[in-house]
């Protein structure tokens, strides 16, 4: 259209309508080549050549050529490679500080010729964890990026704004990129509002799990743009809760930029997430093309926006919004909402209250009991099974086979409530006509999820719509069915009829239900030792199970007998369970098809303690292993007989983070650990650590100052003893910030060239003592493998995650 008609004004006229209407994401072969370019350089951890060097390149090459190639149009590139140094705390994890030195962001702004006051932050980071080549998590996102630059700026359509497009190369460093930019690049003071692209999982849809704070433009905007739309408010809640253990870029633009925006993710197949299985060939086309069409329709119909300009003007309130399987987004103002709740609760307690005032109704208190007491006697029973569970040593056995978690819980749960119930039926009210204990039960769910809406409205959660539409639906089906139930009961044609007009309500409700085990399952695969994920899981399972029977309790009252569905379930738990105890649901999986990978982190450690005159106190080597899930080491030992609880270490109290060296603050996490005696280590570039004075202030501290030149990853731990206390240091904004125990950690990182690390702390008390311990991470290079870890890992199963590297620990 462009050769032929180049001087047709009106053909250029539909152009830029079809363009400004209907701009595509090209097909995908593109960012399907750059998300395997940018893996194919392996794991590209903050400091390595394969991050700082090799990526960095490419993505530079690929902007030049769309810079060029876009020359003739409108729009005008910017690139700027930016190498900031700073620090910040954050209360992740329980609280810890970050320091970061010439960490390496790669910006670029696409404005219109004549320049943009106002920016857009799209945001995606190239970096990964060690051990990972980081497909979706978040080369993916950065391939998806790139392609969506090269259309933003080769459209004949003058964008209104201008785009930031950040490719950060520190996000796995707990956001020490984003933080760079934000609070230093002379471009943020532009930037408006953002859109992070994450990723929790491998593949799947996108989803928005977080927006704001407030500013509902942005809901709106993602409404009317998104081309396959995936969003719910129940997921930012739950997020913004602190139950999940994660966090994103979202955080530092809203925290320390003060500026609102949409965090999309994808969540599906957690399982493989940070681990060697996250590759590019897992994550398919349509997931590609999906993502593409999303961001870059909202991301253009942000930049064509008037609100972007002063969106201070739109900044007051939150939205309710939530996806109907993918095909449309439902969002209003959570004021709306609050009134549309109200209005939903006081229709039912109307309805309530006009039945009980009827003579004939049954006890709406006492069966609400019996409701209640059922629910409460059936978590109970299920956690015993999964205690029972626990005890036989056969926990996370749904890992790889997550149905039999329903097999085995689900029924437990069913059965019990049907149970229960029946003897409710048969024992209490016995002579009750059964077509009124059904309409009894009936109310007494519609009771109780009007009043859990009451109650989250009342909290200001928007969330409560789920309790609405739970409410609301199942009453309008009943007030159009009475006349139908109170002639004929539970017939054929009222059951139909009913279970229709439930459908939607139970449809999404059994959505978001989905959502949350495809989230919380592969996070009990990386949560620790200290959390029973049988309790989480059968919980889970359990009020998954209370809630989607609660509108059929009043089937039991109206049916004749409930004997052959008690023999069924029965029968399902009793199968699910021998083949439980008898071993046979294994819960890892190294299929090539889908991997269900164990987690384990093995460091080769050589620690050196030292006493208060500076002398050595004690050194040991050896191969430091931790478990990410509950199972600990009872699968490995059988293969690998060394690893075994003789070896299993305690924690030294008295020593800083346990005298361990703890890459992130999560000992609260891991309490199980084993130390395999190994030689020393011996990295080529060891780390120096000196005290470069220590002087008493005027207002009566003690100032240490220190320097440590070493690897890229290091971790310094102060404990105050008895007497002491920090009352200032070179971090943060100057006010130490401790962890749960009330110990200090800071997490240092740096890339290319970065000087050495000087800072400096204050006691307190001169009379008291501090420990200090740093802690270096070897993550690549030939210092990153030791003959005695290459052998244990050779080992391994090929069902396991053994991320590995050397550190060096150091302890005063």
């Amino acid at each position: 259209l462009k050769q032929l008609n180049k001087h047709s004004t009106y053909y250029q006229d539909v152009l830029r309508r079809s363009e400004h209407h209907c701009l595509i994401f090209p097909l995908p072969p593109q960012s399907r080549r750059h998300l395997e370019e940018i893996t194919s350089v392996g794991p590209r951890p903050v400091g390595s050549p394969e991050n700082e060097v090799l990526t960095v390149d490419y993505l530079l090459e690929q902007i030049e050529t769309i810079r060029v190639e876009s020359a003739a149009g409108p729009h005008q590139l910017a690139v700027d490679v930016q190498r900031p140094t700073g620090t910040f705390s954050i209360d992740f994890l329980g609280g810890f500080t970050s320091y970061y030195d010439r960490v390496t962001n790669i910006a670029v702004r696409l404005e219109p010729k004549g320049g943009a006051q106002h920016l857009m932050l799209a945001n995606c980071h190239f970096d990964t964890v060690a051990n990972s080549p980081g497909a979706s998590d978040d080369a993916v996102s950065c391939a998806v990026m790139l392609e969506v630059l090269h259309s933003l700026a080769n459209q004949s359509t003058p964008l209104l704004h201008g785009v930031v497009f950040l490719f950060n190369g520190a996000e796995e460093n707990i956001l020490q990129a984003s933080h760079g930019f934000i609070t230093q690049h002379p471009w943020a003071k532009q930037v408006r509002a953002f859109i992070n692209l994450e990723a929790a999982g491998v593949g799947g849809k996108e989803v928005v799990f977080q927006t704001g704070p407030e500013n509902p433009w942005l809901v709106q905007a993602y409404v009317h743009a998104a081309k396959h739309p995936f969003a719910s408010v129940v997921g930012q809640e739950v997020f913004q809760s602190g139950i999940i253990p994660s966090d994103t870029d979202f955080r530092i633009y809203r925290d320390f930029g003060n500026i609102p925006g949409i965090d999309l993710a994808f969540i599906e197949n957690g399982f493989i997430y940070h681990t060697k299985h996250d590759t590019s060939d897992r994550i398919l086309t349509d997931s590609i093309q999906r993502a593409g069409d999303n961001i870059l329709a909202v991301l253009r119909h942000l930049v064509m926006s008037e609100k972007l300009a002063d969106s201070s003007e739109y900044r007051h309130g939150n939205m309710v919004f939530f996806d109907l399987l993918g095909v449309v987004v439902v969002a209003y103002p959570a004021r709306v909402g609050t009134i549309l709740n109200y209005m939903v609760a006081a229709a039912s307690f109307l309805y309530l209250a006009k039945k009980a005032s009827q003579p004939g109704n049954g006890d709406l208190a006492c069966a609400t009991g019996v409701a209640l007491l059922s629910w409460f006697v059936t978590l109970m029973s299920v956690l015993i099974v999964a205690l029972l569970v626990t005890l036989l040593g056969r926990s996370m056995f749904w890992y790889n086979h997550f149905y039999a978690s329903i097999c085995l819980y689900g029924t437990a749960a069913s059965g019990k409530i049907i149970l229960i119930h029946t003897l409710a039926k048969n024992l209490y009210y016995g002579g009750v006509r059964l077509v009124g204990l059904g309409d009894l039960y009936f109310d007494v769910s519609l009771l109780l999820w009007c009043c859990s809406l009451v109650w989250l409205t009342q909290q200001g959660l928007c969330s409560a719509y789920v309790p609405m539409l739970m409410v609301a639906f199942p009453l309008l089906t009943k007030l159009l069915l009475a006349k139908e139930f109170k002639h004929r009961g539970a017939s054929m044609k009222y059951s139909v009829l009913y279970l229709l007009g439930l459908t939607l309500p139970y449809v999404h409700f059994m959505f978001l239900i989905w959502v949350v085990f495809e989230i919380f399952t592969p996070i009990m695969g990386r949560s620790g030792t200290e959390i029973p994920p049988e309790v989480v899981m059968a919980t889970l399972v359990t009020l998954a199970t209370i809630f989607i029977s609660s509108f059929f309790l009043h089937f039991i009252y109206l049916a004749r007998s409930t004997k052959w569905i008690l023999a069924g379930l029965g029968s399902v738990f009793v199968f699910t369970f021998l083949l439980m105890s008898c071993g046979l649901l294994f819960p890892y999986s190294g299929s090539a098809d889908s991997p269900r990978p164990k987690r384990v982190f093995l460091q080769h450690t050589t620690r050196t303690f030292h006493n208060l005159r500076g002398q050595v106190e004690s050194q040991d080597s050896g191969l430091w292993i931790n478990s990410f899930d509950y199972t600990g080491i009872q699968h490995i030992t059988p293969l690998i007989p060394e690893i075994n609880d003789s070896v299993r270490t305690s924690c030294r109290e008295d020593r800083p983070f346990c005298g361990y060296p703890w890459f992130l603050p999560v000992k609260f996490l891991s309490k199980k650990n084993w130390y395999l005696p190994a030689p020393e280590v011996s990295p080529s570039a060891p780390v120096e650590f000196s005290l470069l004075s220590r002087e008493e202030t005027s207002w009566g501290t003690i100032k240490m100052t220190f320097s440590v030149k070493g690897p890229c990853h290091m971790s310094l731990y102060l404990m105050p003893h008895r007497g002491a206390s920090l009352s200032t240091w070179s971090f943060g904004d100057g006010t130490p910030q401790f962890d749960l125990s009330g110990e200090y950690f800071v997490f240092y990182s740096h890339g290319l060239d970065a000087p050495t690390w000087i800072f400096w702390f204050e006691i307190q008390v001169p009379s008291g003592m501090i420990s200090v311990a740093i802690s270096t991470h070897y993550f690549f290079g030939r210092d990153s493998r030791t003959a005695q870890l290459e052998e244990v890992l050779r080992r391994f199963p090929t069902w396991s995650f053994p991320s590995s590297w050397v550190i060096f620990f150091f302890s005063t």
